[in-house]
């Protein structure tokens, strides 16, 4: 084995990218699988509260640093009925999920997800169905959610025991509503129009919310890009945001899987030249971004995968629950960071999701909560990555993998929070065999000292966190990292993510 490869990076405050944004840090509820119950909600547990919220769940979600939760779905809300999960419980109707074949009893609802959100100290992003229902149905909602008295909806909502409006920013105006699998899937005029008549309402109502259209389901779509031409032709005045989703799939080959950040980094700026294409057609001075509300690694061909069929619609099946590997948790990382490097049109995003579907956390019914691989490097970010990203000028070594070519072996993002006197570098080893020197020159910060700088590596990259075992691999130490006079250097271990804490002197 010869010297590792080496790469450079340059830190200056004087390049800008624009705020660290705490909406980049949020996730997704949705009604699938395991997620609301036995996830968020299990009355009959030993650590569930009053109103049947796990409290474990509570404290590891507050733990993960989760700033929004997006809600009901997803797939489910297409064709969610949602007055089904407001009122007395007993008398709440049980429904079939068509998007996942189970059943939904409906003993959560908009009250009740409401109430947890105060509890677990996230603001609340409310989609509303456009798949089997339309305008009439979100205005209602809308009523319902946000208006203090005085109205038949309102009203009773109060009957149901909240005083006061929740006071909702944020509404999905649907759900992937391009993809086939979708209820009620439209082509974008149909979707533009249906959206524009929405959002024109809900804006009636209250002209300051913020509004996110559907965008594509994925870069892989035959109508993508068209989609969002179509679409924000029809929108662009009358919401904030478009919709991103994307997820990433290991089908054996380390290093492609490791390329993930790579593609999601070419997906956003694709979806930035189509919303600009937009904006100057339209000669428009507003400026719509991008809401990038579900994202993940997700091993979607596997059996977990597979819906429940036939006459079997059960209650809370064991749906998508993946178990993330050590590389997964490097993807991840790696994700985040693509996120905070384009903070200047990504404006809010949602790891989905939150439990036991594709999640961080996993519980056990009546039993324990654990955390898988990928809750440390996104815990870590939401935690420490503050005040203003900076750009990077990056110098890397080039890797290809699969269908994905020259990319860099080094993914990396920096933040500066001067109010607190640190600066933070977040670098992800995209390799899958060879370690990374690094190399990078600090000056423009001033004399620094490193607070605190781990690691997330294993010999094993394909190492899995159980509930028997959740700490044998955790973020450790990382020795390596020297700063002298104004360069750091550091050590990055082959298929590695890592944080380094710099105080400012």
């Amino acid at each position: 084995m010869g010297e590792p490869a080496a790469a450079k990076i340059t830190i200056d405050p004087a390049f800008a990218v624009g705020p660290v944004r705490t909406r980049t840090f949020g996730a997704f509820v949705e009604h699938l699988g395991r997620c609301v119950y036995t996830g968020i909600f299990e009355p009959d547990h030993p650590k569930a509260d009053d109103d049947g919220f796990r409290i474990d769940v509570l404290e590891l979600t507050r733990e993960l640093g989760v700033s929004t939760v997006r809600y009901p779905g997803g797939n489910f809300v297409s064709g969610y009925r949602w007055e089904d999960g407001v009122g007395p419980v007993e008398e709440r109707p049980a429904r079939l999920d068509l998007a996942w074949h189970s059943t939904d009893p409906n003993l959560v609802g908009v009250d009740e997800f409401a109430k947890w959100s105060a509890k677990a100290g996230v603001e609340p992003m409310m989609a509303v169905n456009l798949g089997t229902r339309g305008t009439q149905e979100a205005l209602d909602l809308l009523e319902y959610c946000n208006i203090d008295g005085g109205t038949a909806l309102s009203e009773q909502r109060r009957a149901n025991g909240a005083e006061n409006g929740y006071g909702i920013r944020m509404w999905c105006l649907g759900n992937e509503m391009d993809g086939w699998w979708q209820i009620g899937h439209k082509n974008a005029l149909e979707y533009g129009r249906l959206a524009a008549d929405t959002a024109r309402g809900m804006r009636m109502i209250d002209p300051d919310l913020e509004l996110v259209a559907c965008g594509s389901s994925a870069p892989t779509m035959a109508t993508f890009g068209e989609w969002e031409r179509v679409v924000l032709t029809e929108t662009y005045e009358l919401v904030d945001l478009i919709s991103a989703h994307q997820y990433f799939e290991d089908f054996g080959d380390l290093q492609e899987h490791l390329s993930a950040g790579q593609r999601m980094q070419s997906f956003i700026s694709d979806i930035v030249s189509h919303i600009d294409h937009v904006k100057s057609v339209k000669k428009s001075t507003k400026q719509v971004n991008i809401s990038f509300d579900e994202w993940n690694v997700w091993h979607m061909s596997r059996a977990e995968s597979k819906v429940p069929s036939g006459k079997d619609w059960p209650v809370a099946p064991v749906l998508l629950e993946d178990r993330y590997t050590v590389a997964d948790a490097v993807v991840v990382g790696d994700l985040l960071i693509t996120l905070l490097r384009n903070t200047d049109r990504v404006h809010s995003a949602s790891l989905a999701q939150l439990v036991n579907v594709i999640a961080p956390i996993m519980t056990e019914p009546g039993g324990r909560a654990w955390k898988q691989t990928t809750f440390h490097p996104f815990a870590l970010t939401s935690r420490h990555a503050a005040g203003t990203v900076l750009q990077l000028a990056v110098e890397s070594p080039l890797l290809s993998g699969g269908t994905t070519a020259d990319f860099p072996a080094l993914s990396a993002v920096a933040t500066l929070d001067v109010d607190a006197g640190e600066a933070v570098v977040f670098a992800v080893n995209r390799s899958a065999t060879d370690a990374l020197a690094l190399d990078a020159a600090i000056a423009g910060l001033g004399e620094v000292t490193v607070v605190e700088a781990l690691t997330y590596a294993n010999k094993d990259p394909y190492w899995q966190a159980t509930a028997e075992d959740s700490t044998s691999v955790l973020p450790s130490e990382n020795v390596s990292v020297k700063v002298d006079g104004g360069r750091l250097t550091a050590q990055l271990p082959a298929v590695s993510w890592s944080m380094i804490r710099l105080a400012l002197k």
